[in-house]
């Protein structure tokens, strides 16, 4: 193991000043943010570039960039089909979704689920979604924090206080576009960090053919798994299919997405930068895919796991900075600052989205009701500040925490996972159902939150099945410890048809068979509720008669129907009063 040097420290520094300076940059300059509407939404006159490399960075997060490498190292390539499914999934989250939180205008995406279903329902998933993102940064931060500390020596304490603290700071006093525009530097050093890992790679093989035919020789290449069997780890059907819902689930309706969505000026100008999204998130998604295979290349005759050298395996990249690139100044700086810049830019999402559903879902309804009157836009802001602070130190005492919590890291991963079907399938079932109602939505909801946390907990599991590792020639790593790697040896005694079916299924059903559970018990438990007349206030209708539904609150596809029924309603003669707007801005009704 080695320490970072000066320039090392030099570059994790800049990349720390930087950040912070566009922070104070954007307190500064424009409206100081002294409105919410600038502080969380930055003043909805963004350009498409900053805002579709920000939904990149908030979607890779350290952790991902880690297991991605690692994933391909020690799975082979298949996953790289997941960025198949983005494509696939962009143009649902562009066209179907987009537009509705477009009319709506507000800055809570919860927001629209009172005005489908009622209170009950929005509290219900803002709570769902405050609880996974706080569990979510913490770990986003200590993950890739004890990593780094394992192999290069750089003190997790201090990686996890530099990281909170930068990140809370530049959140706090610069807003959105702070957020927008650090994302933007981030990203490129998240680029520069994996790129920086495969030129090395590719300079001491003499090539990028040498890492490609090891990874074949290794049997590492894999892309065209049709196995229909979903107990399959990676195939064509779970990468596709379950990529599209976790996909859809992280953009279609997830606050963090919505809100950046919402902050450049019009609809087409969002459906723009969720497409430019796409090519930027593969090439990331693609090129950390075959940092793996150059890890592999490197480690192939002694995989460090089993030598013992690492104690799990997303240290495999750290520790091939530190081997290969350690006697180059600045290079590992670089790869930290990356890492770095990952956890930042997910951190500093989380912080902002949080701070907008703190105000709009609980602070505004508080006030109102204390008050009797709306709170003002220019009073918002600075409790949403305070917000934001509070909530970095929450983030700093999650991933300090995380170091106590043993089996709890993994659960946290894994909440944030499955939380994301039951609430996709709750927007669907708004969005795409006339006769659902808040009771049916929020049984939907329980239900689904239940099935998810069931199998994404539940044990015992089949062990993974990974491919071969060598240790057969680790001289220049200082040898090979026959007594280290017995834990690797251990194997479980069960066959896996002995497990539980719903257990051995691909970990990327999860979200699918949460979506599908959610939706059809909230549809059906909506159905019987009207049948037995306790289906409740039925808020889709602007009329006391129930003839004009508010087609606003409906994806394009189903809001299209509805207005040429309308229309041919009162070409018939139908007469119509419309007595409530249900809050819909810019509506074309």
């Amino acid at each position: 193991m080695t320490s970072f040097g000066v320039w090392d420290y030099v570059v994790v520094v800049a990349m720390l000043i930087i950040s912070s300076a566009i922070g104070i940059y954007y307190r500064f300059s424009g409206g100081k943010q002294k409105t919410t509407t600038e502080y969380l939404l930055a003043d909805r006159n963004m350009s498409i570039w900053p805002v579709s490399f920000s939904l990149m960075a908030s979607f890779m997060s350290a952790i991902t960039l880690l297991g991605v490498s690692n994933e391909n190292y020690q799975f082979g390539t298949q996953f790289v089909v997941i960025n198949f499914s983005y494509g696939l999934a962009t143009p649902i989250a562009a066209y179907l979704f987009l537009p509705v939180f477009f009319k709506l205008q507000a800055c809570s995406a919860y927001e629209y689920l009172e005005i489908r279903f009622g209170k009950k329902t929005r509290l219900a998933a803002s709570l769902a979604y405050t609880l996974q993102m706080i569990l979510y940064m913490g770990i986003a931060v200590y993950a890739p924090a004890i990593a780094l500390e394992a192999v290069t020596g750089l003190s997790q304490t201090y990686s996890i206080l530099v990281i909170g603290i930068v990140c809370t700071f530049y959140s706090t006093i610069g807003g959105m576009k702070a957020v927008l525009f650090t994302d933007v530097f981030q990203s490129i050093l998240m680029f520069a960090a994996i790129y920086a890992v495969i030129i090395c790679a590719a300079v001491k093989a003499g090539g990028l053919g040498p890492i490609w035919e090891a990874a074949e020789q290794g049997g590492r290449l894999e892309l065209w798994n049709f196995n229909p069997d979903p107990t399959t780890r990676h195939t064509w059907w779970s990468l596709v299919i379950g990529g599209m819902f976790t996909y859809l689930s992280l953009y279609a309706v997830n606050q963090t997405q919505v809100q950046r969505l919402q902050t450049v000026k019009d609809l087409k100008s969002a459906q723009r930068a969720l497409w430019l999204n796409w090519p930027i998130l593969s090439l990331l998604s693609l090129s950390t895919s075959f940092s793996g295979l150059c890890l592999y290349y490197y480690y192939r005759t002694c995989d460090p796991l089993k030598q013992g050298r690492i104690s799990v395996r997303d240290q495999t990249m750290p520790l091939f900075v530190v081997d290969a690139m350690g006697d180059m100044p600045g290079l590992p700086g670089l790869f930290v600052s990356g890492i770095f810049s990952a956890s930042l830019s997910t951190v500093s999402a989380a912080l902002n989205s949080l701070a907008a559903v703190t105000l709009e879902d609980y602070l505004k309804p508080l006030y109102a009701k204390i008050k009797k009157r709306p709170l003002p836009d220019m009073q918002s802001s600075y409790p949403t500040k305070i917000m934001a602070f509070i909530y970095g130190v929450i983030c700093l005492a999650v991933a300090f925490l995380a170091q106590f919590m043993g089996g709890v890291l993994q659960a946290s991963l894994t909440i944030f996972g499955v939380v994301g079907g039951p609430l996709f399938a709750l927007f669907s079932i708004g969005m795409f159902t006339k006769r659902a109602n808040q009771r049916g939505a929020i049984t939907g909801l329980a239900v689904g939150l239940a099935f998810s946390l069931w199998i994404g907990f539940g044990q015992p599991r089949p062990p993974l099945k990974m491919l071969d590792f060598s240790v057969e020639d680790c001289e220049q790593f200082g040898g090979y410890n026959s007594t280290t790697p017995m834990v690797m040896a251990l194997r479980a005694e069960m066959a896996d048809s002995d497990y539980f079916y719903l257990y051995r299924l691909s970990y990327l059903w999860s979200v699918v068979l949460g979506y599908i559970v959610t939706f059809v018990v909230g549809y059906v438990s909506s159905l019987i509720l009207l049948w037995l007349g306790y289906g409740g206030t039925e808020r889709i209708y602007l009329d006391s008669t129930k003839t004009c539904i508010n087609a606003d609150l409906f994806s394009p596809p189903i809001a299209k129907r509805m207005r040429r029924a309308l229309a041919k309603h009162i070409e018939n003669g139908g007469d119509i009063e419309i007595t409530k707007r249900n809050g819909f801005k810019n509506s074309d009704l």
